[in-house]
């Protein structure tokens, strides 16, 4: 069973979808494949697909579009926030690559 409403997701199903993303970096429908493997093998909080189902993830036909939406949104966040961090340590490195030759010429005079 799905909570009420056709937007409404838990805070279990964004984790696990997020959980599955973060093993299997692929979008949909690919990432499926993987939250079926890991639904049938309980690895995620050792919630197997009734579980799930009860917190909002149905793997059956009509849910697909829902969960489908829900992966998209979660890998768009995920590969957004990748790229957020790689730009910071970019930065950093350049930060600190700037302060080298003036740390050097300071010590040097």
């Amino acid at each position: 069973m799905l909570p009420a409403g056709p937007c409404t997701v838990t805070p279990e199903a964004e984790a696990f979808v997020r959980f599955c993303y973060q093993r299997r970096r692929v979008g949909w429908p690919e990432l499926y494949d993987e939250m079926c493997a890991v639904a049938t093998r309980g690895l995620f909080r050792g919630m197997g697909h009734e579980a799930l189902a009860e917190v909002g993830v149905g793997f059956g036909l009509f849910e697909t579009p829902r969960l489908a939406a829900l992966v998209t949104r979660v890998a768009t966040e995920e590969q957004a926030a990748r790229r957020a961090a790689r730009a910071a340590a970019l930065e950093s490195v350049r930060a600190e690559a700037e302060c080298r030759p003036v740390t050097l010429a300071a010590s040097a005079a």
